[in-house]
């Protein structure tokens, strides 16, 4: 439940028509979860 849900917010921006790719917006950790370096450090979950 928890990988739908961080699915779920990393896809937000996508389905806004903000980005195309979730791992272009600037502020999410989807970079992170790709194995990138996102602008802000996080603890993964998962």
């Amino acid at each position: 439940m928890m990988k739908e849900k961080v699915a779920y917010i990393h896809h937000n921006p996508v389905k806004q028509g903000y980005v195309d790719n979730a791992t272009h917006w600037r502020y999410s950790s989807a970079k992170d979860y790709e194995d990138e370096s996102g602008i802000i450090k996080i603890d993964r979950l998962l």
